[in-house]
């Protein structure tokens, strides 16, 4: 593993799968012409809106969604993340698995997870969201893809951060890189999304990657921004602020080695 250039990407995605999808495509070709190669979109890049929306469309959306990712990959010779999208339960209509899927650059799914913390919650700016209405939950942790260009990659979605037992069993594997994708809310990102991120960074000393939904993307539902690169010591090496785009840093495995050095945490873990 050689040092790389990673990219997280920051959408505003809308009730509108096709525009959704051509919009990821310019910002996936804008990071690639500054270098990245590994490049994370965020949770729900390919559609945002109602719940039942989604679920009602949420064949077309998933297949849509891994044709896209697969064409990326092998059109621009990447890895990429696709950070969450609806993947129907077989033999049941009402739920959808909230689904991330890696793919190498030929094309190929190396890695697939399927959200197992549901945001159900009662937001204080007065929201009310309950995922687990439409959305099954995952049953499985997510497993590392051993990746030899970038690293021990570890996937999750957008809720599993407030989860820190998820990203132990990811660095017990021997995680090098945390991808947190999310669509994280306007109130609660204000407050807590930085600081999660960098706590998930420090405790695990991984490198986070963490694309991000911004703005308002329909009636009430706004989403935070701040898609960030966070490395193993937690420091934010790029914040996207609050507009659409995306943010490049280096992943430096030097840099992973030099603080697990100074900081041997995971060396002095009792409890495993």
């Amino acid at each position: 593993m050689k040092s790389y250039l990673a990219a997280a990407i920051q959408m505003t995605s809308q009730p509108d799968l096709q525009k959704n999808l051509a919009e990821a495509e310019e910002l996936i070709e804008l990071a690639v012409r500054r270098g990245a190669e590994l490049i994370g979109l965020p949770e729900n890049f390919a559609f945002l809106g109602k719940e039942e929306e989604k679920l009602q469309e949420a064949k077309i959306i998933n297949e849509k969604s891994q044709k896209f990712l697969k064409t990326m990959a092998q059109r621009f010779q990447i890895m990429i993340l696709g950070g969450g999208f609806p993947v129907p339960v077989e033999g049941d209509f009402t739920k959808a698995y909230n689904t991330a899927i890696l793919v190498d650059s030929t094309g190929i799914e190396v890695a697939r997870y399927q959200k197992v913390h549901l945001f159900d919650v009662d937001v204080p700016d007065g929201n009310t969201y309950c995922e687990s209405s439409t959305v099954m939950a995952g049953q499985n942790l997510p497993n590392i893809y051993p990746s030899e260009q970038f690293g021990n990659l570890g996937l999750s979605i957008c809720y599993d951060v407030r989860f820190p037992e998820i990203y132990r069993h990811l660095s017990h594997q021997g995680a090098d890189v945390l991808f947190i994708p999310a669509a994280f809310t306007a109130f609660t990102g204000k407050d807590h999304w930085k600081i999660l991120l960098q706590a998930r960074a420090i405790e695990n000393t991984c490198y986070v990657i963490a694309p991000a939904q911004t703005g308002n993307h329909y009636e009430r539902r706004y989403t935070h921004g701040h898609a960030c690169i966070v490395d193993p010591w937690g420091t934010i090496l790029a914040d996207a602020g609050q507009e659409e785009g995306m943010v490049i840093a280096e992943i430096n495995p030097s840099r992973i080695q030099q603080v697990r050095r100074q900081m041997p945490s995971l060396r002095h873990r009792v409890f495993i």
